[in-house]
């Protein structure tokens, strides 16, 4: 009996050798993250290896076996080669991966959460847009389509639409006034009215212009440091690709001797 095939096209978010050539993939789909397996995808003949790669986004072909889901073709549609060619630039695009691939859920609508990382490898690797920008931006509107969306249009103290010297309750994921709820707030951080500003348009501006802003330093690092606070705080984890991705930026910043 032939298996059914059925045509899907998704991005890689691992990979994870197995056996003598095989390769298990967890690939996120519109219609949500999915276990693959790739047989004999590391093989020299293989016509599969490139769709297998990470952050590769393809039309993949898979029938299914025993509950799992086969690799049996597949046509790369973007291999994102501005992202590659850079290690910096493939350190944050591989933070990205795992941070998707710990927010997405399999068998649930992830059209957005798809076209969000796909529109941030462009951002990166095409349009050139700042990595702290493009990262900040990433980091917040995913916890906010995964259901972790925070509140930011006023005070959540005194309902001010303005706070005065705004801070982000990191725990509660809501902004306020610095003189509201003292010593009811669990880890606050600063926000500037820039950096607030920025933090309304990701989260309820429109999609397609996400990344268009520009944001002076201080403001970015303010934003920055809310926004990867607060994904640590909602995962409740750490990812070694964000310390790998720190670690290239440090040496990168170390003065020449």
């Amino acid at each position: 009996m032939a298996r059914e095939r059925t045509v899907v096209k998704g991005i890689v978010l691992r990979g994870v050798d197995t056996k003598e050539s095989d390769k298990i993939l967890t690939v996120l789909t519109s219609q949500g993250k999915l276990p693959v397996i790739a047989k004999g995808a590391r093989g020299r003949r293989s016509r599969v290896t490139a769709c297998t790669q990470l952050l590769a986004y393809s039309e993949l072909t898979l029938s299914e076996s025993h509950g799992w889901q086969y690799l049996s073709e597949g046509s790369t549609l973007e291999l994102f080669e501005g992202v590659r060619g850079d290690i910096e630039l493939l350190s944050l695009a591989s933070y990205f991966a795992e941070l998707t691939e710990a927010a997405a859920l399999e068998d649930t609508e992830s059209g957005e959460l798809l076209s969000l990382l796909l529109n941030a490898l462009y951002a990166l690797g095409t349009l050139h847009r700042p990595q702290a920008l493009v990262k900040a931006a990433f980091e917040l509107k995913l916890m906010a389509l995964s259901g972790f969306e925070p509140l930011a249009d006023a005070c959540a103290w005194c309902g001010v639409p303005e706070p005065e010297e705004p801070v982000f309750d990191v725990n509660g994921g809501v902004i306020c006034c610095r003189r509201c709820g003292k010593g009811e707030r669990g880890l606050s951080l600063p926000l500037s009215g820039g950096a607030l500003a920025a933090m309304r348009r990701v989260l309820y501006g429109e999609v397609k212009r996400l990344y268009s802003f520009s944001l002076a330093e201080e403001d970015l690092k303010r934003l920055g440091d809310a926004a990867e606070a607060y994904v640590h705080a909602m995962l409740e984890r750490g990812f070694k690709t964000l310390d790998f991705y720190k670690g290239l930026r440090h040496q990168g910043e170390q003065p020449c001797t």
